[in-house]
């Protein structure tokens, strides 16, 4: 009785200096449950209006959970908005303006060949058509110079034009910015802000974790390397406190490229090894894995 208890009394306290317990001999791995995090940070200056999480909850992809004050940024927008429309009302329509001389050029033509039919029957004298010439030229060139003028007054009203339409956009991505959204599909670790608060730009907020997919974060020795390949299947069991613990199945999803030194709280198959290889082995997170488990890993 007094063994069961010391030995239930040297587990705890193995887990309380964070390290594996000897369960880790039974396995080619020890590690400890982790999941990708996210740091959601402001992307704008001013005041929180609203921060409407709390620690725990579950966000989905772009769920808006608060935003930053934007009165300033949504009135300088409004004000580009009416220069813009303004700058709209100088552009010219350059076919109506020009109506009145189109009709007078065609009556012109019009003439020109009515003399001309009259000047066959000698009924007109070939000054009069030589008139009616020298006139369609003239406000041919006219015409010409005029619609000229209007499309170079329309190209400036043009880029004057896209240039409001760049601030205004600037300004569209601004308040698009003080909304405060979920970057991925997960659950609130941490809350670093409350609502009220005044932030700049890369405060942090809060912090997420996609739980669904967790992984152990094991390390292998050099001849442990030997045995396994990206893409293999594991069998994880976790330390649970429990008798049976446990026992997920896992995929080996990344081994890290260079060697390191093996980590103080992490014991290996082979303790003499010095230099160990960091891999990742994913999970199925049933809402029994949490962060910071430890994890046993047996090779298949």
């Amino acid at each position: 009785m007094k063994k069961q208890i010391f030995y239930v009394a040297t587990a705890a306290a193995l887990l309380a200096l964070g390290s594996c317990t000897d369960r880790s001999r039974e396995f080619d791995a020890c590690g400890q449950i982790e999941a990708t995090e996210v740091v959601v940070s402001a992307e704008a200056n001013g005041r929180i209006i609203a921060l409407q999480l709390t620690e725990g909850d579950k966000l989905t992809t772009d769920e808006v959970v608060g935003v930053i004050d934007s009165v300033q940024t949504y009135l300088q927008k409004e004000e580009l908005v009416r220069k813009r429309s303004n700058t709209q009302t100088k552009w010219v329509d350059i076919d109506r303006q020009l109506a009145s001389q189109y009709a007078q050029l065609n009556k012109l033509k019009s003439d020109r060949e009515r003399y001309q039919a009259l000047e066959a029957k000698d009924a007109a004298t070939r000054k009069q058509v030589d008139d009616l010439v020298s006139q369609i030229a003239v406000t041919e060139r006219e015409i010409a110079a005029q619609r000229q003028n209007y499309e170079r007054n329309n190209a400036g009203i043009r880029e004057e034009l896209a240039l409001y339409d760049v601030q205004i956009a600037e300004k569209d991505d601004q308040l698009s910015k003080c909304r405060i959204v979920a970057p991925i599909d997960g659950t609130v670790l941490t809350k670093f802000a409350e609502a009220g608060e005044l932030v700049t730009s890369g405060k942090s907020l809060f912090k997420l974790a996609d739980l669904k997919q967790v992984y152990v974060r094991a390390y292998l020795t050099t001849a442990q390397l030997a045995e396994v390949k990206l893409g293999d299947t594991v069998r994880v069991t976790i330390e649970d406190g429990t008798d049976k613990p446990r026992t997920y199945e896992g995929r080996l999803v990344w081994i890290a490229d260079e060697a390191e030194f093996t980590p103080k709280n992490i014991q290996t198959k082979d303790e003499r090894a010095d230099l160990v290889y960091a891999a990742k082995i994913a999970l199925d997170n049933d809402g029994y894995l949490k962060l910071g488990m430890y994890a046993y890993v047996r090779f298949q």
